[in-house]
């Protein structure tokens, strides 16, 4: 398997585990930092790495009046 190296990460090395987290669209500057902080503190306690990941504009929505996210 591969591994890609991510800051002190080794992505894909054998033996590891890491976690991708956050929401599935921004709603706020203050809401994706708010859960960024939140998720960090959590998987600091856990001692596991993890991504930050949320989407800026959620353009798969089932409704063209959904909520898209902040642009």
């Amino acid at each position: 398997m591969k591994t890609i190296p991510l800051g002190n990460l080794r992505l894909g090395a054998p033996g590891t585990l890491f976690f991708i987290a956050g929401p599935c669209v921004i709603e706020s500057e203050s809401h994706a930092l708010g859960i960024a902080e939140q998720l960090a503190g959590i998987f600091a306690r856990l001692g596991q790495p993890f991504i930050f990941k949320a989407s800026y504009d959620k353009a798969n929505r089932s409704s063209l009046h959904s909520f898209r996210g902040r642009a």
